[in-house]
């Protein structure tokens, strides 16, 4: 999994170790990826490796159901945990950002994020468009590892999807994986192919190059107005990330290097005029939401009124939460034979298992038609708690049975409903004002060691940087042995139940209701 995380068809700049995310890497260096490498090849099944910051930094005997590797990535003592800081630390190499899955060896490239983006963009049509996008467009930005994701999760909820970046590569990525329809530097060549397959009804994804900060005060300013607007640009690193406004990526790249301080004071005077068109898109109708990479605190600090920022809604709030109240979330599978005839088997043993839940069956209809497998073969679905555990011991006996060629590992997102504190996105506008509480994540890492996951990860920035969340990860395989039986049934337990016990206890009615069906004890609640 760590050696897939750096496939060229996964990973963003596999020669500097980068996966996604900007800078996110799987290992802090080559010489530390070798010894990773190396000490997992010769661990023995009472062993734990230990790896900070993408080193690996010991081997102790622990116990044959304990994780055989541990990880921390990034994490500051929190009055240090500044962006500032933490390139400083990483310049001296004594940590690496491992954004969510990249230093937590679970990426499996676009497709990964590809469900979740479907899920928020289908609760987005349920609640404003009677159930579909079709007739609409979406004006977005960033087709990178996770914004890639954008214009397939438009398309199969019906929809024209408009997205700009500003990587001619990156467009090219998108094309080769039929992620992206077509794509266009021109802006009026564009617009009026999203104009023309929205009056067609039509689902059409459109890829043009050029500046957010650029492109979308342009449209505004000539009268366009999209239907649904939001944004997946690198926001969350305004140094590693998200390119100024009037430069070419030669320039950026320049700059950055030469004259960090200039680069970031651009960056985010570039967000400010981003996140003030995506405001006055919503001002003229729209439906706009923010998607989980700090584009309106970096607008804020580029001299953006705080209100006028956070005037439309993170999508967690707006869509998601209902669903993590249930312990919902990514569950992420990978056929370690190689063989996409073992994802289609565990496709039609989860369609077999859950033959009710209709966006489900609709997700595993589309998938295997529309989604490209990058590196090994892989699938992603969202699944709540007590279904989770059914899909792991029915893969590990599938496996046991022969009917997989290889062992299945099973993992997520950190972005999940008991694993994330990040007030800009997964925690923002807790009922009980909890959204920074940091507790959540380290129990989430804490139980899922106790359970016996293969491996548990705790994270300090992804998604929305430095100083702004904590998370956290875990990874269980089905081998088909009895042993994997009871750490899928623990683990894959323990982990979405930690979704329902955050959000009961926030006072979220649905997560009460869902401890109760799911006879979780709450103690403070049964006094």
């Amino acid at each position: 999994m760590l050696m897939n995380n750096l496939d060229p068809e996964v990973a963003e700049r596999p020669q500097d170790l980068v996966v996604y995310g900007g800078t996110g890497r799987a290992a802090r260096s080559w010489e530390a990826f070798d010894a990773i490498v190396h000490e997992l090849r010769r661990l023995g099944d009472d062993e734990t490796l230990l790896v900070q910051s993408g080193k690996p930094v010991g081997v102790l005997t622990t116990h044959e159901l304990a994780p055989r590797v541990l990880i921390a990535n990034a994490l500051l003592v929190p009055a240090w945990s500044t962006w500032e800081t933490f390139r400083e630390l990483e310049a001296a190499g004594l940590t690496m950002y491992g954004q969510m899955t990249a230093g937590s060896w679970i990426y499996i490239g676009t497709q990964g994020i590809l469900q979740g983006t479907y899920e928020t963009l289908a609760a987005l049509a349920s609640r404003h468009f009677n159930g579909s996008l079709a007739g609409t467009i979406t004006l977005t930005g960033g087709l990178g590892g996770m914004g890639g994701a954008q214009p397939l999760a438009v398309t199969m909820n019906e929809g024209v999807a408009l997205c700009v970046e500003v990587d001619p590569e990156r467009i090219q990525r998108r094309l080769g994986t039929r992620y992206l329809d077509r794509s266009t530097a021109d802006l009026e060549e564009a617009l009026a192919w999203a104009k023309r397959a929205r009056s067609e009804g039509r689902p059409c994804s459109i890829g043009l190059l050029g500046n957010c900060a650029e492109v979308l005060p342009a449209l505004l300013a000539r009268g366009f107005v999209p239907d649904v607007v939001t944004d997946q640009t690198s926001a969350h690193d305004p140094l590693g990330g998200y390119v100024p406004a009037g430069l070419t990526l030669e320039e950026a790249a320049a700059l950055r290097r030469e004259d960090p301080a200039t680069y970031e004071r651009r960056a985010y005077a570039s967000m400010a005029a981003h996140c003030d068109a995506i405001v006055g898109f919503a001002e003229r109708g729209a439906v706009a939401f923010d998607y989980g990479n700090n584009l309106r605190a970096g607008a804020v600090a580029g001299g953006l009124d705080r209100e006028r920022a956070f005037s439309y809604p993170g999508f967690v709030p707006a869509y998601i939460r209902p669903l993590f109240c249930e312990g919902k979330g990514p569950f992420r599978w990978v056929a370690l034979s190689g063989d996409p005839a073992d994802i289609a088997a565990t496709d039609r043993a989860v369609a077999e298992l859950f033959p009710g839940d209709e966006g489900l069956q609709r997700w595993l209809s589309l998938a295997p038609e529309r989604v490209a497998f990058q590196g090994l073969p892989a699938r992603i679905c969202w699944l709540g708690l007590g279904e989770r555990a059914r899909a792991g011991l029915r893969f590990n006996e599938m496996v046991a049975a022969g009917e997989l060629r290889a062992p299945i590992v099973i993992g997520r997102d950190h972005l999940d409903a008991g694993s994330v504190a990040s007030p800009y996105r997964e925690t923002e506008a807790m009922r009980d004002g909890s959204d920074a509480i940091a507790d959540w994540p380290i129990l989430n890492a804490l139980v899922n060691t106790a359970a016996g996951a293969h491996w548990v990860s705790v994270h300090h920035g992804g998604g929305v940087g430095i100083g702004a969340s904590l998370h956290a990860g875990m990874v269980v395989v089905a081998d088909g042995t009895d042993e994997a039986a009871g750490r899928l049934e623990r683990v894959l337990t323990t982990d979405p139940a930690m979704g329902v016990l955050r959000h009961a206890d926030a006072g979220y009615e649905r997560a009460i209701e869902a401890a109760a069906a799911h006879k979780l004890t709450i103690p403070m609640r049964e006094r």
